[in-house]
Parts: C-alpha cells; structure tokens; sequence
C-alpha cells in the first residue's frame, strides 16, 4: 500500500537491507516495530518491499521525530540484532522530501 503522506515538506528514511539466512524472531520484531513507529510522534507513514533486497520508505514529520525513533529502546535492540545475525548488509538514508504527485484510479 502507498503510504498517505501529508503535503511537503516531510522526510523520508530509507532502509534497504539484504537478509542472512537467520530468521529467528525476524517477523515478530518486524510487526512489533511498525506498532511502534505507528505510535511515535511524527510518524507519517511507511512502505516496504521485499524481493531479495529489502526496502523499507518510512516518513516522519522532521527530524527530531527521526531521533527520537532511532533512540526508543526496543527499536535499538531490533538494531543490535539487525547487526548481530538479521542483515547482512544495510544502508540508511534520510531525505528531505520537497515535492511529491501522484496517481490513483
């Protein structure tokens, strides 16, 4: 589903992400951290792929809404297991989002 973001300006962080083959407590993490970003302030919405390569598109109202998600603690324990045995590799972005259209039926 496509998120429904307010006008701009907004942010967007980018996580994309290669998987290992662990997936101990993987989907249960994953589930729990969306509950819990959908109750941060300052979150707009999110959107995620996967197909190899995970990607997830969260959207946050400014930056202290992003730091103060990066800071709750179960989502730095989510991020020490990401490291410890989830990821192989990933990459974070964080983005200005200055314009946005779309189109729907």
């Amino acid at each position: 589903m496509i998120a429904n973001t307010p006008p701009p300006p907004y942010y967007a962080v980018i996580f994309s992400n290669i998987r290992t083959d662990t997936d101990e407590g993987y989907g249960q993490t994953a589930e729990h951290m969306v509950e819990l970003a959908e109750k941060t302030p300052g979150y707009l919405g999110h959107e995620s792929v996967r197909d190899g390569m995970g990607i997830t598109i969260s959207y946050w109202k400014d930056l202290e809404s992003i730091k103060f998600w990066k800071q709750q603690q179960d989502h730095l324990e989510a991020q020490k297991n990401g490291r410890d045995k989830w990821y192989k590799a990933y990459k974070t972005r964080i983005c200005l989002v200055e314009r946005d259209y779309g189109f729907e039926l």
